[in-house]
């Protein structure tokens, strides 16, 4: 095991407000430093043991951004950045708030320069306020953090007589070394609209504007890897129980339903042609469904909205050639012809926020890296949709039964000139999807079940195999001047990750813990699976503007080191021999007060200690799908 010890024994540790909440998102803990030269594999909660692993490590500590995002839409927070004054190969960010009154979520964005690094949500506060704290392992952007910057954090927020929450927002960052971090990109080239010299945010709204930007790679790129964040928002936030485009006007005593499918496809082209998708990830904010599900477990990933990678190795033939490239991001659903076929559509409704970067791995100076053009596999996706409506009376639709299946392909190969001689780089991505969706009750209430999976492996060793079941249940009932609205989601997110990507695979916190030191090397790849099932009813009177909710909400979550055996699995995805849990953790909230918290980190108890209650009332709903956005569209 680990050596565990409660912060509460520790002076360093702020005084945690009693009547604050304790909000917080179950993720795998990490590695980081504190000023007093403790190390320690940390989630950040006050109210937890932590793992001590040293007790003098050399670091220094920086305080990035100290300020209370109140009337900030459309005006973020700018500061210069420095590097520290100390040697370091390993950077993780802490990012703490706090508020008090009512609000709705909001999307926050952190850019050094015109580079996006840090994609976040928030939670929503309550009278008497809350605090939520999130670590990130930020050691990806090194090359970033070595040299100086601007560093600019938009958090768009809006108050006034009903929605009076601001988000004081302080973000540290501890630089430290160790001995056996992962090998962070040479250079990070973004893909965004480059406002960060006029202290903007350089996040592209598509469709309504076009996510491209034209780059020049260095002439001795060895290995580039293109990441992509899109989230989607108003009429776009619950992309996943949007419905067929030929079905939008079903319900005209409803109003139109939001379109083109619940299927959602972010593509990336290098010089107009296809080099690699992402199928996205749901993500629930706090304020979506129904708000008092995610109080004060919030849903997954809401803190810390991941990206995907496709590794792009495949094209330096074509982008080492000391010439600007074209790379544009978009994102696609489908359109339907009413009979069963369907085609993408190359566009959604608004709107998506989209970034990319190139992370670009250099070959020795000097070196120009040649080779041949990419060997493209690309057949047409496979999309089956069928739907089908129900009438009452006279011939009033009542119902409405619709279902998408997608499957597609795509392989990239090429032979590359290094340094050190002739390889084949290649790029493989398998992916299906299907969801079902069920109007009933002239559209007032809705089901859809989703699964999305894929595989995706390259050349590199790296690979990526991801499962994303969804099923979620919401009804919306009216009576007077009350409105009622009841919800079930279960769902899950399971990503096996192999070789070294771009980011870290969280097993790099692990490794300087002696109870699990010697195994790391023995380790692939890593496993993270969670699942979060949740039912909540919330009430709300429109004439006095006052709600209440009731709500249970249930996480497991298990972290492991895997290992691979000689054969290979499906669409070239190495077989999974052997695995050892590293972190668990379940907990259970039922309406915003913990009733049960276990973890067990490194084969040791850690244990939670929650203050704090929660409160059934004051939530803002800003989201149900099928209707979107209750607020004017801002984040």
């Amino acid at each position: 095991g680990v050596l565990v010890q409660p912060r509460s024994s520790r002076q360093y540790i702020r005084a945690a407000t009693v009547s604050l909440l304790e909000v917080f998102q179950v993720y795998p803990p990490v590695l980081t430093v504190i000023p007093d030269g403790t190390l320690e594999i940390t989630d950040g909660s006050s109210t937890a043991t932590v793992a001590i692993i040293e007790n003098h490590r050399k670091s220094c500590q920086q305080t990035l951004v100290s300020y209370s995002f109140a009337y900030s839409y459309g005006q973020p927070f700018v500061g210069n950045y420095t590097p520290p004054p100390c040697s370091f190969n390993r950077v993780i960010w802490n990012l703490t708030v706090t508020s008090r009154g009512r609000q709705f979520d909001r999307l926050g964005i952190v850019y050094l320069g015109d580079t996006e690094v840090f994609r976040t949500s928030t939670a929503e506060p309550t009278a008497n306020g809350i605090e939520w704290t999130y670590l990130k392992d930020m050691t990806s952007y090194l090359s970033l953090f070595k040299q100086q910057g601007k560093l600019i954090m938009d958090l768009g927020n809006l108050i006034d007589a009903t929605y009076t929450g601001a988000f004081n927002t302080t973000l540290t960052a501890s630089y430290f070394t160790a001995a056996d971090s992962i090998t962070p990109a040479d250079v990070i080239l973004p893909v965004s609209a480059h406002k960060g010299s006029d202290g903007g945010a350089s996040v592209f709204t598509v469709p309504s504007n076009v996510a491209s930007s034209d780059l020049t790679l260095p002439r001795n790129a060895m290995k580039a890897i293109f990441t992509v964040a899109a989230t989607g928002q108003s009429q776009e936030e619950f992309w996943w129980s949007n419905t067929l485009q030929s079905e939008i006007d079903t319900f005209p005593q409803y109003g139109t339903l939001y379109g083109y499918s619940p299927f959602r496809e972010v593509q990336v082209f290098i010089d107009g042609t296809l080099a690699g998708v992402a199928w996205p990830f749901p993500i629930i904010f706090t304020g979506g469904v129904v708000p008092n599900l995610w109080r004060p477990v919030v849903g997954i990933d809401a803190f810390d909205l991941k990206e995907d990678e496709i590794d792009i190795t495949p094209w330096l033939p074509l982008m080492c050639d000391g010439n600007a490239h074209n790379f544009t991001i978009r994102v696609s659903g489908l359109n339907d012809s009413g009979n069963g076929t369907a085609t993408l559509s190359e566009t959604t409704d608004s709107y998506w926020l989209i970034t990319g970067k190139v992370f670009v791995w250099l070959d020795k100076p000097g070196h120009v890296t040649t080779g041949t053009l990419p060997s493209i596999v690309q057949p047409a996706p496979s999309f089956q949709v069928s739907s089908a409506v129900g009438t009452v009376g006279n011939d009033t639709n009542s119902t409405l039964i619709y279902s998408i299946k997608a499957q597609r392909s795509l392989s990239f190969q090429s032979t590359i000139n290094t340094s050190r001689g002739r390889k084949t780089a290649s790029w493989q991505q398998s992916l299906a999807f299907s969801n079902t969706g069920v109007y009933t009750d002239g559209a007032n209430t809705q089901v859809n079940t989703q699964q999305t999976t894929g595989y995706d492996v390259s050349s590199s060793g790296y690979a990526k195999h991801f499962s994303y079941p969804l099923y979620a249940y919401s009804s919306y009932t009216t009576q007077a001047d009350n409105f009622t609205i009841q919800a079930t989601i279960n769902r899950g997110k399971d990503v096996q990750t192999l070789g070294q990507g771009v980011f870290p695979s969280g097993l790099e916190s692990f490794s300087a813990s002696n109870a699990v030191h010697s195994m790391i090397p023995t380790f692939q790849g890593a496993s993270l699976s969670t699942t979060q099932n949740g039912n909540a009813t919330y009430i709300a009177n429109t004439t006095s503007s006052t709600s209440s909710s009731f709500s249970t909400t249930e996480q497991d979550m298990i972290f492991s080191g895997v290992t691979t055996g000689s054969g290979a699995g499906p669409y070239g995805f190495p077989a999974i021999s052997g695995s050892r849990e590293l972190f668990e953790r379940h907990v259970l909230a039922v309406n915003g007060t913990m009733v049960a918290d276990t973890e067990t980190l490194v084969g040791s108890p850690v244990g939670h200690q929650h203050g704090g209650q929660g409160s059934g009332r004051g939530f803002a709903l800003s989201g149900l799908p099928g209707r979107g956005r209750k607020h004017s569209g801002l984040r």
